[in-house]
């Protein structure tokens, strides 16, 4: 590594932290004063310029393909290639992300995803599943956005694998629709998983090269009272999502 990747890896290490301990306790003042009707509201703006903020700093340009569709209780379902990933999607949807539960425990990250919602699932864990079906479900209902990756983990290609159900279920039950999207970043990416650990792609990341992430985002799909059909008609949708995505950010447009 060299001594200009270690001095960007520290500047930015050093920049998120200071970005989320000065914009966390700001949020939760402006959240608080609030009335209930403004709140989500309040939530949205913080965590979107938080995002912003923190995609600028790593040097990810995103690049947005396809209407942001509104209306209340959608569901944004997309393959998970890269940390960045959660940046990006709350920048262009808001809403609350579906996590892995041990995020919940990291030092900052795990205080600022607990404060703005974010609904953590142990996959390994029936009963933190079934909670948060049910989580899902409720925040559907109410109007919410919810973000999640159901293939579950990050990959480090564009093939997306198969989709855990849980999500779809919360869907189908709440009559929510379903929004798909594929990423793909530019080819060499320094933002983009390669197999490894997380703390070592979260490292990569913070000395990486800017670089540009495509997001296509698809036409929204109508609830189906089956949540099989549902996960399998937005898996083959994030797919070609994802083909065209490649296209699209390896040509530069």
């Amino acid at each position: 590594m060299s001594a200009r990747h270690e001095l960007r890896r520290a500047a930015r290490i050093a920049g998120f932290g200071a970005l989320t301990s000065a914009m966390l306790p700001a949020f939760l003042a402006h959240h608080r004063l609030a009335s209930d009707p403004r709140r989500g509201d309040v939530r949205r703006r913080w965590v979107g310029a938080w995002a912003e903020a923190l995609l600028r700093l790593f040097g990810v340009e995103v690049d947005v393909e396809g209407a942001s569709p509104g209306g209340p209780g959608r569901l944004i379902v997309a393959n998970h290639r890269s940390a960045a990933d959660i940046l990006v999607l709350l920048r262009v949807f808001g809403g609350h992300l579906v996590s892995r539960a041990d995020l919940a425990r990291w030092p900052l990250v795990g205080t600022a995803a607990r404060a703005v919602g974010t609904v953590f699932v142990d996959r390994s864990d029936a009963a933190s599943g079934a909670a948060a079906v049910r989580t899902i479900g409720s925040r559907l209902v109410a109007g919410d956005t919810v973000i999640v990756f159901p293939e579950g983990t990050t990959f480090p290609d564009d093939p997306v694998r198969p989709f855990h159900a849980g999500a779809f279920v919360a869907a189908a039950r709440a009559d929510a629709v379903v929004v798909p999207v594929g990423i793909a970043y530019q080819t060499g990416s320094g933002a983009a998983f390669v197999n490894e650990t997380f703390p070592a792609h979260l490292s990569r990341m913070a000395r990486a090269a800017p670089s540009r992430v495509t997001l296509c985002v698809g036409a929204p799909i109508a609830t189906s009272s089956r949540a099989s059909s549902l996960r399998d008609a937005a898996h083959a949708e994030v797919q070609a999502l994802v083909t065209r995505a490649r296209v699209r950010v390896d040509a530069g447009r």
